[in-house]
């Protein structure tokens, strides 16, 4: 099989001309190609309005390897036509089944994206898991969270932060990452989403996402599936106490519907995510080792969706809209201060969604469904902070506490609504001056009723943050407003405040994949090694391997 690596088509082509195009493009009969898959689909927007897709496009040759291996050697196609590469294949050295051999079962704490894969790729390498979540399946866990959200009554155990299928449940689903992944990983994690669920559009799209709510019903029949190869899952069951000896893991203790309940175990895999902050305060008081890092800090903008496409995509017709989608947008400004600021977890056609998991603490996400068909976008624009803006800096748990001030204050500033500002309300009482332009002239309330997920109410958000982080905010804004005209006008709303970008604790591992306790891995995004859905998958997946002594590098 061979690779096309830039098949450039019309924006209006059909996939079922594709066979067609990759012919023409080879200079070849059509007949002659056995098969075609689509492997990526990227939007080529550089001299809009005109719009290009480019596609990357596998082919398979009737005649067979010789004929695949003669289409190489073609001067014309170097580079532009290259070996595909193998399909990765999960290899595991040493599986066994109980009947073969004694063993103790591996214990996975947290069910997100990283412990959900570790769970299922050991499961069928016969490991028999357990996986506890503190949280509640998905089906309670959603009813629980539209609860909140519609009447405020918060659960600390299961909310949008905690339960199944872990925080990305409730967001826009992304699953690209910046991971370089020779080995195949990530596009065995796809396919295995589209097995349970999600849609097949997810296996080529450039920046792929699932929405909430496909992944609802994803993660439903991953659990499903573990439990079918022997593992079980507990929910609403938390890890409360870590047990070794001589270094070594020797079981954990956690609380859950029936009380108290051991687990005897040589094999921890800590998922924990990156909010579970009393887990972690358990940890470093048994001794395990941890150390502060870098994260970024801000608030959740709304712009109205159209704006936003005609932005990326100039003036289109409405045929053209509806193939391409609602357009996404990633933005970066390097700030007179130094510190960098940039959109996270852009969510096109998306609601900003109160995704609080404490008592007294408001921190805010996004959230898209599939369609993604939401009359308004919405991002983080946030700023990079350092242990050094903590105020202990010898603690690795500072950048928590840093966290939960922020999250009190928000709170606080609207009794526990999402606090809302509009920009030039903000830009003003942050640097004195008023603004310099005029306002776009969309309504703000019919903003907030429209895309939010949450009661919200109006609040002075400018006094939520340290005023340095406020001034690179307002810094950023308006360079991202030359980029973007309108995206920095007055009465753009800021929703604040978003503070779980990622982990603010790290805990060292071997290359082994092990933490200086042997028997503990560290993994996902609580562990601080991975930064979204697929990059946490990846690393569960990945652990996997390494317990299995099979393919992991």
């Amino acid at each position: 099989m061979v690779r096309i690596t830039q098949l450039k088509v019309p924006i209006t082509y059909e996939a079922e001309n594709l066979r067609a195009l990759a012919a023409a493009y080879l200079k070849m009969d059509e007949k002659k190609i056995e098969s075609c898959e689509l492997v990526r689909e990227s939007l080529d927007a550089r001299k809009k309005p005109e719009l290009f897709f480019s596609l990357v496009v596998d082919v398979k040759l009737s005649e067979g390897k010789r004929a695949e291996e003669k289409l190489l050697s073609q001067r014309r196609l170097a580079g532009k036509v290259i070996p595909a590469p193998s399909p990765y294949k999960f290899a595991y050295a040493n599986f066994f089944s109980s009947e073969e051999k004694s063993f103790k079962r591996p214990v996975i704490v947290g069910f997100g994206p990283a412990g959900m894969m570790a769970g299922y790729y050991l499961a069928k390498a016969g490991y028999r898991p357990f996986i506890l979540e503190r949280g509640c399946d998905a089906d309670k866990r959603s009813k629980l969270v539209e609860t909140f959200w519609e009447k405020g009554e918060l659960n600390p155990l299961s909310n949008v932060q905690f339960g199944e299928g872990g925080a990305g449940t409730f967001s826009d689903g992304k699953l690209n990452t910046l991971i370089k992944d020779k080995e195949g990983r990530c596009k065995e994690i796809l396919k295995l989403f589209v097995s349970m669920g999600a849609p097949e559009d997810i296996l080529y799209q450039q920046k792929p996402h699932i929405g909430t709510d496909f992944l609802i019903g994803m993660v439903k029949n991953i659990r499903e599936a573990i439990i079918k190869m022997g593992g079980e899952v507990l929910f609403e069951t938390k890890m409360t106490k870590l047990l070794t000896e001589g270094g070594k893991v020797t079981g954990i203790e956690a609380e859950g519907p029936e009380g108290i309940r051991s687990f005897e175990t040589d094999t921890l895999i800590l998922a924990i995510g990156h909010s579970a902050r009393d887990t972690f305060r358990m940890l470093y008081d048994g001794g395990i080792e941890m150390e502060a890092k870098a994260f970024a800090v801000g608030f959740r903008v709304i712009h109205p969706q159209n704006l936003i496409n005609e932005s990326q995509y100039g003036k289109q017709p409405e045929s053209i809209l509806k193939k391409l989608g609602a357009a996404n947008y990633k933005l970066t400004a390097k700030t007179s201060m130094g510190r960098g600021v940039y959109s996270f977890c852009m969510c096109p056609g998306g609601y900003v969604v109160n995704s609080s998991s404490e008592p007294g603490q408001t921190v805010v996400n996004g959230m898209s469904y599939h369609d993604r068909e939401g009359k308004f976008a919405n991002s983080a624009i946030i700023v990079s902070v350092t242990p050094e803006d903590f105020e202990d800096t010898a603690s690795p748990l500072s950048g928590i506490a840093f966290q939960e001030k922020l999250e009190k204050k928000a709170y606080e500033a609207s009794g526990g609504r999402i606090p809302v500002e509009p920009f030039g309300e903000f830009r003003k009482a942050v640097t004195g001056i008023q603004s310099p332009g005029e306002s776009e002239s969309w309504d703000l309330s019919m903003a907030l009723t429209d895309a939010v997920k949450g009661a919200w109410e109006t609040a002075l958000i400018h006094e939520i943050m340290p005023q340095d982080i406020n001034r690179a905010f307002v810094e950023g804004m308006e360079q991202f407003g030359k980029v973007i005209p309108g995206f920095d006008a007055d009465n753009v709303p800021l929703c604040g405040i978003e503070s779980r970008t990622s982990s603010p604790v790290r805990i060292p591992r071997e290359e082994d994949g092990q933490a200086k306790i042997t028997g503990l891995y560290p993994i996902g995004e609580g562990a601080g090694y991975a930064g979204g859905i697929m990059s946490a998958a990846i690393d569960g997946l990945r652990v996997a391997e390494k317990i299995c002594g099979g393919n992991a590098k």
